[in-house]
């Protein structure tokens, strides 16, 4: 594999994220529908360009991290939260999730965060053990909250400080 760099997205990389999405579509880790066409844009009003690093190797993403805000409240300003997290199935198991995670984390920081959260499906066991090697801990769960393909599944929400 061509050496791997992390940046932030740019305008021009939704057409390839927006491919990348779709394709790792799974109700492992996606509370959507499938998409179908017409697709919804990945980019929009609350996910800028700004807002994801992408992996990439040989001008081909492998990857992104979604980094947003919880609320608007300034109360909770001070919080960061993974909002979308994909590694295409051929860099598994490569450390491109790894090293988004860490990216992010290090982006946070630098955006003044002193928490950093997410949302991860019960049964999505690799990325809760990737989380949880990286320092994130389970704050809650809520049971059964998304009926995907058929069962119930818990919503856990995890979170670490920076």
């Amino acid at each position: 594999m061509p050496e791997l760099s992390i940046r932030l997205a740019l305008p021009d990389d939704e057409e390839e994220l927006g491919r990348l999405d779709r394709a790792e579509w799974s109700p492992l880790h996606e509370v959507l529908p499938e998409q179908r066409p017409p697709y919804r844009p990945f980019f929009d009003e609350r996910h800028l360009p700004d807002d994801c690093l992408v992996a990439e190797a040989g001008r081909r993403i492998l990857g992104y991290v979604r980094l947003g805000s919880p609320t608007g409240l300034e109360a909770n300003a001070h919080v960061r939260q993974i909002q979308g997290f994909v590694v295409s199935a051929g860099a598994r198991g490569c450390g491109v999730g790894r090293a988004l995670i860490r990216a992010v984390t290090e982006e946070a920081r630098r955006r003044g965060a002193r928490r950093l959260t997410l949302r991860v499906l019960g049964h999505n066991t690799p990325a809760r053990r990737l989380y949880e090697s990286e320092g994130f801990a389970v704050e809650g769960v809520l049971p059964g909250e998304f009926l995907l393909a058929g069962e119930y599944v818990d919503d856990v929400l995890m979170g670490r400080r920076l």
